[in-house]
């Protein structure tokens, strides 16, 4: 049986959903499941996912169930908050442990070593004036 939301109301503290079940032979029944609001909050279920949580629990229910009535218990919320917490423990442990930083500086093993000497190419080439006459005609 395949459930499709129709709508919901609100009833003193509780939300109604309306959905029809389409069976097999196209014969369209409808149903409706209550969840406490009061409950949801206790539980940190958001009121976003009731929805799809209340077709599931039609789905559970099956084909055979003759209800047209359920309700959304605090068992199931409770079991639904547990699911959540294990799955959010697991995607925890499942992340990658930052990485620690390297004991010797990035990049030294391909780096010359730092000049700390004469140039070897002191020398070379024509000299150098610095002295403060240059660059002045002479007498």
């Amino acid at each position: 049986m395949q459930f499709n939301l129709i709508g919901f109301s609100q009833d003193t503290g509780f939300r109604v959903f309306a959905f029809e079940g389409a069976a097999a032979g196209r014969i369209r029944t409808e149903y409706t499941v209550r969840a406490d609001l009061d409950l949801i909050r206790k539980y940190g279920i958001r009121v976003q996912e009731l929805p799809l949580l209340c077709r599931r629990l039609l789905e559970r229910a099956g084909e055979g169930e003759q209800e047209c009535t359920a309700t959304f218990t605090e068992e199931e919320m409770r079991l639904h908050a547990l699911n959540c917490a294990a799955a959010r423990n697991a995607a925890i442990h499942k992340r990658k442990s930052p990485r620690t930083p390297p004991t010797h500086p990035t990049g030294s093993n391909w780096r010359a070593p730092q000049f700390t000497g004469k140039s070897p190419w002191r020398g070379f080439g024509p000299p150098m004036n610095t002295s403060s006459t240059a660059g002045r005609p002479a007498k």
